[in-house]
């Protein structure tokens, strides 16, 4: 079995896109996922198959069946369980020992950005915000996300790719989960 990790963006915030995690758990078996576990509230699902699959695939086909069931459309990022464990030991941030780990937050990003794009964006300059990009992971710190010029739409404009982030907290519980079944 291979463990994945998706991440859904934009649901059940301040009353808009609500999908209830038993539905969603119920969505994905119905796709023929294994072992479906939700955790909170934002669209975070860990799930199993049988065999390996494209996460590009995976995406396009959880997002036609939740537009499909739902009258809206929900962008969907996949990892796989390697994917995650890497992320989680690249953190430069982890590094810095003045750094809090309440501060520390991932942007996932569906594709590595265009070179030029991504060239340009690393030219920026927020000190208080700093950011690193590493493929397809921009590690952030930054004291109030929501506040932050470096939000999913900073990133998804200067980048050209769809984003989601998640604080590190939910990072290091989604792996736990995840490592559940391995």
């Amino acid at each position: 079995m291979t463990t994945y990790i998706s991440m859904l963006r934009g649901i059940n915030v301040g009353g808009h896109r609500k999908i209830r995690m038993a539905d969603l758990k119920i969505l994905y078996e119905n796709l023929g996922f294994k072992e479906v576990l939700t955790y909170i509230q934002s669209g975070n699902v860990i799930f199993q198959t049988e065999t390996v699959m494209d996460t590009f695939l995976l995406t396009q086909q959880i997002e036609k069946v939740i537009a499909a069931t739902y009258p809206f459309s929900v962008p969907v990022l996949v990892r796989t369980q390697a994917e995650w464990d890497n992320l989680l030991i690249s953190n430069p941030f982890l590094a810095a020992e003045a750094l809090s780990m309440e501060n520390m937050y991932v942007t996932f990003l569906d594709e590595l950005p265009n070179s030029l794009l991504l060239d340009k964006i690393k030219n920026l300059d927020y000190p208080s915000e700093p950011f690193i990009i590493l493929g397809k992971d921009i590690y952030l710190y930054t004291a109030d996300y929501g506040k932050t010029k470096l939000s999913n739409s900073f990133f998804e404009n200067k980048l050209k790719v769809r984003a989601t982030t998640r604080n590190w907290k939910t990072i290091q519980q989604l792996a736990i989960l995840g490592k559940g079944w391995n």
